[in-house]
């Protein structure tokens, strides 16, 4: 990772944000709480359109390195590292993501219920788009993160079509390996919590326990999330930071991969083989090209506005 990307957090902390930037985050928030109601899609996919992952990543991990502090019993440590967290960023963040759940989970449900051909069109563009995103962002593109690339996605396209039949029952100890699993999607471009709770049968336990209050699964659940966040964050800030174009060769491999999730034509609901373009091919391809469009339009005002950020900075 470049020296400009890793003081980025510094810098922006320094320049403490006002209203207009608080709730310029709590509406990215917002999209990432949309996008990670949406099976298949990633909030971490957003964060990396609207140009704040690597910043969340950080601060990630460094909320992640508390718990080790808090296991040492080292109080003062602990105190230090939560002083160094972007709370400003962070906190109208999860506002946004709070709200979006709450707000939009029942519509996005119905959407893809009725409109199942539109919606899956909608999010492939806006993959597909991202994709292409991640790749953008690569310093110095070589035969190496081609490779990787090609490799990741193919794995991905394999690997997600490989769904199991949803359990009745979990033993504890899995409810915690699937918090772990499912909150990596978080923060990982690509590929969506709830997916990877239905490939390994646990998206409907994870729902009927939050409909009737199971407040021990949820608890244990919700452990999980955060032993897998602590853990996995920590590993992949440690990978952006001394391994980037790779990490983000392989991101966007997956990102390609995971487009199998969105096709708006599957062979049926539970089926992870694809079948031809069918009915509305013509609405699905022009919203599917509008989507794209949008995300790269998107990023390109991001980057600008970005740019007129760090002018302000040093000015």
């Amino acid at each position: 990772m470049s020296d400009r990307t890793v003081d980025a957090p510094a810098a922006q902390a320094a320049a403490r944000p006002g209203p207009v930037q608080i709730v310029a985050m709590v509406a990215r928030g917002f999209a990432m709480g949309a996008a990670d109601v949406v099976p298949g899609v990633s909030g971490g996919t957003v964060a990396l359109v609207l140009g704040i992952y690597e910043r969340l990543v950080t601060n990630i991990r460094t909320g992640a390195s508390v718990l080790g502090h808090v296991v040492r019993l080292d109080v003062k440590g602990a105190l230090a590292r939560l002083r160094e967290i972007e709370w400003l960023f962070l906190i109208p963040l999860l506002a946004g993501i709070g709200a979006a759940v709450l707000s939009l989970a029942h519509v996005i449900e119905v959407a893809l219920e009725d409109h199942p051909v539109p919606m899956g069109a909608l999010f492939f563009g806006l993959i597909a788009g991202s994709a292409i995103l991640a790749w953008r962002m690569l310093e110095s593109a070589t035969a190496r993160e081609v490779i990787v690339m090609i490799a990741v996605a193919i794995v991905a396209f394999f690997a997600l079509g490989l769904t199991s039949g949803e359990r009745t029952d979990a033993a504890l100890w899995f409810v915690l390996i699937a918090g772990a699993i499912a909150i990596c999607a978080m923060i990982l471009p690509g590929v969506s919590g709830s997916f990877l709770l239905l490939a390994i049968g646990m998206y409907e336990l994870v729902i009927d326990a939050v409909n009737e209050r199971d407040l021990v699964f949820i608890a244990v659940f919700g452990i999980g999330c955060v032993l897998g966040l602590a853990l996995f964050s920590s590993a992949l800030s440690w990978s952006l930071e001394n391994h980037h174009d790779l990490v983000m060769a392989a991101l966007t491999g997956l990102m390609l991969g995971s487009l199998r999730v969105l096709w708006p034509w599957p062979v049926g609901t539970e089926d992870t083989g694809l079948a031809a373009p069918g009915e509305q091919w013509g609405l699905a391809l022009v919203i599917a090209v509008v989507a794209f469009a949008f995300v790269v339009a998107v990023a390109e005002v991001a980057r600008r506005y970005g740019q007129l950020e760090d002018a302000e900075l040093h000015d």
